[in-house]
């Protein structure tokens, strides 16, 4: 008799030891810093990211898809020279500007004194003309003029130049 109450509060303890966790509600979830923790999903908290890792693991990288065979060696070449300037001016601790790519539009270009520095530009620097990319508008109306118009074909004002 002894023998079936064990074997029976055994069965019943292992019962509740495989039902908690469906009984039991969920915990409530933490907020702030130490909820986003936890919710990470694929992220290493170990990683570091500072820009001297982040420019070594660039060029690790590219060595290995050159090795791999997903690189060609003028790309390899390319990659290299850039990440190589890179990594040095991070550990140099000057980190290198990053330039703006050139737009494949013309530059705007003043019909007297020729092409202008500045990309965004609608007038003149030098002489105030409007620029030959520009969009010409009437001042008083504000109707679309065409290029090199002298007067607005709605209002009739006398366009600027």
């Amino acid at each position: 008799m002894f023998e079936l109450i064990v074997g029976a509060l055994l069965a019943a303890g292992a019962t509740y030891y495989v039902l908690l966790p469906i009984l039991r509600p969920p915990a409530p979830t933490p907020t702030g810093a130490a909820a986003s923790w936890g919710t990470d999903e694929g992220d290493d908290p170990d990683d570091d990211m500072s820009p001297q890792t982040v420019a070594l693991r660039a060029l690790k990288e590219i060595e290995f898809d050159r090795a791999t065979g997903k690189l060609s060696d003028a790309d390899y070449a390319a990659l290299k020279a850039k990440y190589t300037e890179e990594a040095l001016a991070v550990l140099r601790g000057t980190p290198r500007p990053k330039s703006a790519p050139r737009s494949p539009l013309p530059a705007p270009a003043c019909p007297t004194d020729g092409p202008r520095p500045e990309p965004d530009a609608v007038f003149c620097s030098a002489c105030g003309r409007r620029l030959g990319t520009a969009p010409a508008y009437c001042a008083r109306c504000g109707t679309a003029l065409e290029k090199d118009s002298r007067y607005c074909d709605r209002c009739g004002a006398r366009v600027a130049a």
